[in-house]
């Protein structure tokens, strides 16, 4: 089973629709202490990015990291971003995107492992053919 996270891949695959579709791609990110934004521009531990070409150079979504070079009230910041950190990316536009809720971790939680608690999956449902 692989270790690869879901997530920077469909957040890349969001932002090339946006940009395929002439929207803009706006990034939702939960600040951290390893998430690198200008501070004054975060509203209750978060920020949202404008990732358009005329907004941002050298951008770079990584598995890891989504790196750019942006400007805020004039001024240029380098910004790093883990991708654990990304809430959501949608289109200006419209709306429409893909909203992450809690992390998106492989491991099963604690006590998921089997027990006499744990719900009986329904039995799946059969077709058969009526002549």
């Amino acid at each position: 089973m692989s270790d690869l996270s879901t997530r920077p891949y469909l957040i890349r695959a969001i932002y090339e629709w946006c940009v395929d579709s002439g929207l803009t791609p706006y990034l939702a990110v939960r600040v951290d202490e390893h998430t690198e934004v200008p501070q004054a521009f975060v509203k209750d531990g978060e920020i949202v990015l404008n990732l358009s070409a005329g907004a941002v150079r050298n951008l770079e979504m990584g598995n890891e990291w989504i790196t750019c070079n942006g400007r805020f009230g004039g001024t240029p910041f380098d910004l790093m971003v883990p991708v654990v950190a990304v809430i959501g990316i949608f289109a200006k536009e419209n709306g429409q995107g893909l909203v992450f809720q809690g992390s998106d971790s492989q491991q099963p939680p604690p006590g998921a492992t089997g027990g006499d608690d744990m719900p009986k999956p329904k039995p799946k449902p059969h077709l058969k053919i009526v002549k």
